[in-house]
Formats: structure tokens, C-alpha cells, sequence
């Protein structure tokens, strides 16, 4: 028998068992991270990890004050005193502070060494929940001795009868080339062996009992760019690794942080902005990056993996996106996820089209939503050809909204005969050149855009019947772009010139 770790679970198996005797599939191209024991190199870091009843939290000690917590049997005295919603105190025990009766400005995340009335022999190890002023009996620097860097969720998880259970030095290491990624499932395990499978990340402010909404925009592209829970590597550097599938999206600023391994960010300047960046590395902060999530799960797959990998992620929570949605969908998913659902008609068949407030963290946070819908006769369905046109249909999406949900919105401008022409509202930065021009016959119901060598550049059109001289959009072939076709053009019908056209994506 071989013992292996698998995703941190403790596994005995047969001599020569092979990697799909313990995963009998992946997902789709994904790899996995494989690391041999032998190849492991460990140092010790100035981290912690902490084990409690409630979570693990590792706090980046500074220098030696912390020096009392690698004390045999400390953590038998760390049981939670008191917590409230600026602190939880672990304690007592004694220790050798000089405590001064001084108020000090304590950040989210620090941790201090304190004593309760000043009496050393009643000593406690605080930790602050949140940004607050108070006389903690420290010493007269403040008492901080580090502060958490990774699993500040379970700050606010601790309550009566938690205890801290174990402390350990974080372990760093540096690989070899005998530990890498694969996908073949027919690679032999040996004993010692660990496998990791999958990331997971926990987006900036959010936990079970506690949501901030500080980052609430940039946190819905990272759910939005990870959605598919595939993170594809386009570039692999000694700090970080980068999916940049949606590199070019606007991305406002938002926080702001020291970037520490397992940080994640997405940018929000330069050509990759909207790129999600995972760090491997510690690196100071950038104005240019927004800190969105923390890996909990899985950096050893996020430092061996190489450019062109693929490999599985999820991200804590779901995103909420209700549009193009049933209402009974969105209902149920309301019901499921804990908040209340406001909705203007609940009359006959509808479809959701817009969804107040937009981003998850926000509905999370007031623990509501209002969405307005359109009677299904009233949305018309599409499909889109990336393949033949990408570029056309990421300008499509962008201009209707179909970029960042599954239902979008585009003004009816005229219709004549069997054709029915929009109008939205296009960048004069955009431009649309020549893409899956048709060259003989325009088969009926595709949908077209008019590309840059035509004045009418932008137009988008839907024509009903097939025609061999001219596009969708009544132009001649070499100004029409191909982009998909309509799936439901008899709804097109009963729709008025300047009316808003709801549209809903659908896969091919």
C-alpha cells in the first residue's frame, strides 16, 4: 500500500496504482498539480498558521514578538475569552509585557498582545475584527505582532467555546522538475505523493456572516471572468500567473493592497486591464491592480502551473446574475440563496431584464433585489458565431450588454419589408473591420453588423428571408459582417420602430 494526499485528504491505495484510480475524470483539459516528496525543498517563513474550531487563519508575524506562540503547550491556553464586533481575545496566559494605560488604532487583520486589568500573568492574544481605537494593555508600541494574511473570514466566524488548537510555522518550498502539472490520468503514484486538483478563492469581503461591499464591482468581474471555473494561463511569470480572456473590459479601481502569494487581483489599467492575476509571490502594491480574492485551496497548482494550462477554480460565492433568467428561475434561486426577490409583474410568462442591485456582493449585503421583466413574447433569442466572427460578436456583446450577462437590449431603429434594423450606440473608438463577409447567398434570419468600410458602420440588422445581393443590414457583402442569427424572428414582427428589443444569447 502507497499513502497519497489528495486535495489534502489522506489516501491509502494499492502498489502501482496510477492517478486515474483516484480521479477517474477531470474536467475538461484541466490539469493537475503533482508534487513528489523527495523534490519538496522546505523552509521556514516569518508565517503562522493558526488552527482553530472555526478555521485556519496564517498571520505574517513581525519579527520576534511573536516568538511566545512556538511556546510547547500555548495553544492549550488559547481558548476564546471574549469577542465582540471589534476583537476576539484568545487567553489568558502569562507573558512578559509592560502594559501602559494608552489607546493605540488598531487595521482589520492585526494582531496584538495584550493583558486584561495590566496584570502580564493575564495575558491575551487579540485579534481586530475591524478598524478601532482601544487601551488593550499592550505595551507601548500597540502590542501588534503581526497580522493575518490569509483566512480573515473566520475572524468573524469565531464565537462562545472556540479555541485555538494548533500553531505551526508555514512551510515554504521550492519544485523541482519532478513536481509539474498533467492531465494524464495514466501518471503512477508513489507514496508520499501529493495531487492538488483545484484553486479556491474567497473574493475580497465576503464570508458566511460578514459582507463588504468596498470591492463589490471588481469582485463581480472576477465571478463574472471565472464563471466557466476554468482559469487558462496566458502568461506564467516567477510572481504570478494571468488569464487574460478578458483582457480589454473596463475596470474601475478599487482596493488597493499589498499583493501576497495567493492574492488574487484583477487589473483595472493598461492592455491587460481586466485580466485576473493570481500571485505566486509576494510584490507591494499597485495602483494599476484591485485585490478581489485570496486562494484558500490549491497554491501548489498555482505555482506549478505553466503558460497554456488550464486548470479547475471556484470562487466563494456564486455570482448572482438573474438576467435573461425565467422568473421562476430567479425566484427559486432568491429562495436558495437567502435574499428577497422585489419584481414589478409576475403576470403570464416572463423573462428577467434588468436586476438592481447589479453586482453580488451588494444583494448579499441588503439581502435583496428588484428585478423588472419583459413578457417572453417581448424577448428574442440569438446565437453567435465566435468562431467565424470573434471580433464582431465581443463588439456585439459589448454594445448590448450581452458582455456581461446572458440578456442585453438594442433600439428597433426601422423595418421595411422583410427586414428589421437597430440602431445601438457605438464608441467612436470601436471599430468593426471586415470579418465572415457571405460572398453568395445570405441565408434567412442571420444577423449582421455593418463593418467600417460602409458609412452606415455599426448598423445591425435581421433579414427573414435569404437573399444573394445584399446583407441583413441591406448593404452590399463586402460591408456586412455575419455574427449569428435570430432564433425567434416571428417575435421580430410585433415590435415597433424606436421600441427597446430585449435579447437573450443562447448556446449554439
Amino acid at each position: 500500500m502507497v499513502t497519497i494526499h489528495l486535495d489534502g485528504e489522506r489516501l491509502e491505495i494499492g502498489d502501482g496504482s496510477h492517478l486515474r484510480s483516484v480521479l477517474p475524470e477531470l474536467p475538461k483539459n484541466c490539469c493537475v498539480a503533482v508534487i513528489r516528496p523527495a523534490t519538496k525543498k522546505q523552509a521556514l517563513t516569518d508565517s503562522l498558521t493558526i488552527s482553530s474550531t472555526a478555521g485556519e487563519v496564517t498571520i505574517e508575524v513581525e519579527g520576534t514578538k511573536a516568538a511566545f506562540l512556538g511556546t510547547a503547550g500555548i495553544a492549550s491556553h488559547l481558548s476564546l475569552h471574549w469577542q465582540d464586533r471589534y476583537t476576539a481575545a484568545f487567553g489568558p496566559f502569562p507573558s512578559a509585557i509592560r502594559p501602559i494605560r494608552k489607546s493605540h488604532l488598531y487595521e482589520r487583520g492585526d494582531v496584538i498582545l495584550g493583558c486584561g486589568g495590566y496584570d502580564p500573568q493575564r495575558s491575551y492574544v487579540v485579534f481586530s475584527k475591524s478598524r478601532h481605537s482601544a487601551d488593550h494593555g499592550a505595551d507601548e508600541s500597540g502590542g501588534a505582532i503581526g497580522r493575518v494574511v490569509s483566512g480573515r473570514a473566520v475572524l468573524d466566524r469565531w464565537t462562545t467555546g472556540d479555541r485555538i488548537t494548533r500553531i505551526e510555522p508555514v512551510v515554504s518550498w521550492a519544485d523541482t522538475s519532478r513536481s509539474f502539472t498533467t492531465t494524464d490520468l495514466d501518471t503512477p503514484l508513489e507514496d508520499g505523493m501529493q495531487v492538488v486538483t483545484y484553486v479556491k478563492v474567497i473574493a475580497q469581503g465576503y464570508s458566511q456572516e460578514w459582507v463588504s461591499t468596498e470591492a463589490a464591482g471588481s469582485v463581480e468581474h472576477l465571478l463574472f471572468a471565472l464563471e466557466t471555473k476554468r482559469f487558462v494561463v496566458s502568461r506564467a511569470t516567477s510572481t504570478h500567473i494571468l488569464d487574460a480572456h478578458l483582457a480589454g473590459s473596463e475596470i474601475s479601481a478599487e482596493q488597493r493592497h499589498p499583493r501576497r502569494e495567493g492574492t488574487v487581483t484583477v487589473r483595472s489599467a493598461g492592455l491587460s486591464a481586466g485580466g485576473i492575476y493570481i500571485y505566486r509571490a509576494d510584490v507591494q502594491s499597485s495602483p494599476a491592480h484591485s485585490v478581489v480574492g485570496q486562494v484558500v485551496h490549491g497554491i501548489e497548482l498555482v505555482k506549478l502551473a505553466r503558460e497554456s494550462d488550464t486548470f479547475a477554480i471556484s470562487v466563494q460565492p456564486d455570482r448572482i446574475d438573474l438576467l435573461g433568467l425565467p422568473l421562476s428561475q430567479a425566484q427559486e434561486i432568491a429562495r436558495t440563496r437567502g435574499f428577497a426577490l422585489h419584481v414589478d409583474n409576475t403576470e403570464g410568462s416572463r423573462i428577467v431584464v434588468s436586476q438592481e442591485p447589479g453586482t453580488t456582493l451588494d444583494v448579499l449585503n441588503e439581502k435583496a433585489a428588484t428585478v423588472h421583466t419583459a413578457h417572453d413574447e417581448k424577448v428574442v433569442d440569438i446565437v453567435l458565431d465566435d468562431v467565424s466572427a470573434p471580433l464582431s460578436c465581443a463588439i456585439f456583446r459589448q454594445l448590448t450588454g450581452l458582455a456581461d450577462h446572458d440578456a442585453g437590449v438594442i433600439p428597433l431603429f426601422f423595418k421595411f419589408d422583410d427586414v428589421f434594423l437597430f440602431k445601438p450606440t457605438v464608441p467612436p473608438t470601436v471599430k468593426i473591420i471586415p470579418e465572415n463577409m457571405p460572398t453568395t447567398e445570405v441565408p434567412a434570419a442571420s444577423l449582421a453588423i455593418t463593418n467600417d468600410s460602409r458609412k452606415g458602420s455599426g448598423m445591425v440588422g435581421v433579414r427573414l428571408s435569404a437573399n444573394r445581393e445584399f446583407g441583413p443590414t441591406s448593404e452590399p457583402f463586402e460591408g456586412t459582417n455575419i455574427i449569428g442569427r435570430v432564433l425567434d424572428t416571428e417575435k421580430l414582427k410585433h415590435f415597433k420602430e424606436r421600441e427597446k428589443v430585449f435579447i437573450r444569447e443562447m448556446g449554439l
